[in-house]
């Protein structure tokens, strides 16, 4: 039986582990290669690192970092950041990454997107959108370069046109609700897991695991994925590198996804 994944997504400013609020106020919270050997540890399902300087600073990926996260990191790898053309995808791939997280490119050059889809397969290359709700009504619009840029582009739509294109997965981040472990934006979440059959991560808002529990109870099959919840512990926010435990893992989806699971076969 396939199982929702459960992913830590760590942010990397200035070489250093960082986490925000609402994609603003960086804190650094540790270094990058210590985070992934104690996930490593944990024995996590799959791992996002997210470079948030590349793309707004317009420089290359940090090749030598990158190399040294995936020497180090025994779970599959998504790494984005700078990514701005095949070169760069591949280049990164023969460092030892699973697959490559894109953003500002997917609105620039659709058509070097298409261009790596084809050289590395789809199943590797993942689109993150960075969302924020509009001030009037309740739409949603999708902002790049580390969501200081509003493209005017509604993501609905353009979650179906990356799936037309051959996107493998899209990871919707919720600017509304980075960092503030309140819970995930369920709305955002299915309007869009409505209009796309690919692989679907969410992320941005979990404050508990069962925060995590309420998307899989909706949506079943699906990445959880988090950034605060694994880095903070308790109300004062202590840093504190976390996850769950296979015990707690087993009685989260025992709760949450084996009895809906069952109940659709009744």
């Amino acid at each position: 039986m396939l199982y929702p994944r459960i992913i830590p997504c760590l942010l990397v400013h200035n070489k250093g582990l960082v986490k925000t609020v609402k994609f603003k106020e960086p804190k650094y919270v540790g270094d990058p290669i210590n985070a992934v050997k104690i996930f490593n540890e944990k024995e996590v399902d799959e791992l996002i690192v997210l470079d948030i300087d590349a793309t707004s600073n317009g420089s290359e990926p940090d090749y030598k970092m990158i190399e040294n996260l995936a020497a180090e990191c025994r779970m599959p790898l998504c790494y984005g950041g700078g990514i701005k053309n095949l070169g760069q995808a591949s280049k990164i791939f023969s460092l030892g990454v699973e697959k490559i997280a894109m953003s500002s490119l997917l609105l620039k050059d659709m058509d070097e997107v298409e261009e790596i889809i084809k050289r590395v397969g789809k199943q590797s290359v993942v689109a993150v959108l960075d969302i924020k709700k509009k001030t009037f009504g309740n739409k949603y619009e999708i902002y790049t370069h580390n969501g200081t840029k509003a493209t005017g582009v509604e993501p609905v739509f353009f979650s179906k046109k990356l799936e037309e294109v051959g996107v493998g997965e899209i990871v919707i981040n919720s600017i509304d609700q980075d960092g503030m472990m309140k819970g995930y934006d369920m709305k955002l979440i299915e309007n869009i897991r409505d209009t796309i059959s690919i692989p679907l991560t969410v992320l941005g808002g979990a404050g508990s695991l069962d925060d995590i529990g309420e998307v899989i109870k909706e949506h079943g099959i699906i990445g959880v994925a988090a950034g605060s919840l694994f880095v903070f512990k308790g109300k004062f926010k202590a840093v504190l590198i976390n996850y769950p435990t296979p015990d707690e893992k087993e009685a989260l989806m025992e709760k949450y996804f084996k009895k809906i699971m069952t109940n659709e076969f009744i």
